[in-house]
Formats: C-alpha cells, sequence, structure tokens
C-alpha cells in the first residue's frame, strides 16, 4: 500500500475523488475527530494489555476538548502558514453543538486541531500528523 490509507480505503469502495478545499472546516473536524481517537488508541492499547476501563479513560483523558485546546495551543508555534489557516478555520467555524464538560473557548479549539488532523489525514500527510502529535505528547508529558 503505497498510497495513503484515506486513497486505500476510497480506492477499495470505489469513492470518487473530491477537491477537499471543498469541504467545510466542521467535515474536517469530524474526519479528524475520528482519526485523532484512532491515533490515541493506537498508542494507548501499544502500550499494554489492559482491562479495557483503563485503556478508555486514558484515551478520554486526552481526547477530551480541554486536553486538544492546550494540545493546539503548544503546536501552533510549530505549525506551517497552510497548516495554521486549515486550524483558524475550524476554530471559527460555527458548531449547531458543543461538548459537554467544556468551555466554548476549548470547544472551539478542539474543532480547530480536529479539523487540522483532518485535512492532515485526507491530504495523505500521515506522517506530519502522528510527528505533531507525538511532538505534542512529549512537550506537554502527556500521559498515553
Amino acid at each position: 500500500m503505497s498510497e495513503g490509507i484515506d486513497a486505500y480505503i476510497k480506492k477499495k469502495f470505489e469513492v470518487p475523488d473530491v477537491d477537499i478545499r471543498t469541504y467545510s472546516p466542521l467535515t474536517l473536524a469530524y474526519i479528524g475527530d475520528g482519526v485523532f481517537d484512532l491515533v490515541i488508541r493506537s498508542v494507548v492499547v501499544g502500550k499494554g494489555n489492559t482491562r479495557p476501563n483503563q485503556l478508555h479513560h486514558r484515551t478520554s483523558q486526552i481526547v477530551k476538548a480541554h486536553t486538544q485546546a492546550v494540545i493546539i495551543q503548544y503546536l501552533e508555534p510549530m505549525l506551517t502558514e497552510e497548516e495554521a489557516d486549515i486550524y483558524r478555520r475550524g476554530r471559527n467555524a460555527k458548531s449547531a453543538t458543543m461538548a459537554k464538560n467544556a468551555t466554548m473557548a476549548d470547544y472551539r479549539k478542539a474543532t480547530g486541531l480536529e479539523a487540522l488532523v483532518g485535512y492532515l489525514y485526507l491530504t495523505d500527510r500521515f506522517d506530519r500528523l502522528v510527528s505533531l502529535i507525538k511532538e505534542a505528547a512529549d512537550g506537554l508529558h502527556l500521559r498515553l
């Protein structure tokens, strides 16, 4: 599999190519939410077999809006101009919903992070995506 995972999935399911520049920031955040969760779950599970409730607890501490807001604040100075623009578009998007147990500011920053993750995933920049998450995990001493 030489292409990215998104391209591979689309090819297998015969999904036509779409210019992702036409996607709304909330669409990018939608896919980014799942991808971010998958990366964190992969790391947590990779650290050792343990009870599912412990896996869930460790994962949920990272994927919640507040932690995502802290992560993007840490990463923002490291983003390229293009990445920063995608983040801002996601952060400024007006969502009809809001996360439980999150401030509006944290929720918007988290949405921006998820939009960036979705964009990197859909543009087959998985290496950059994982590198940013690793940088934040190391720099913020996140317990994965």
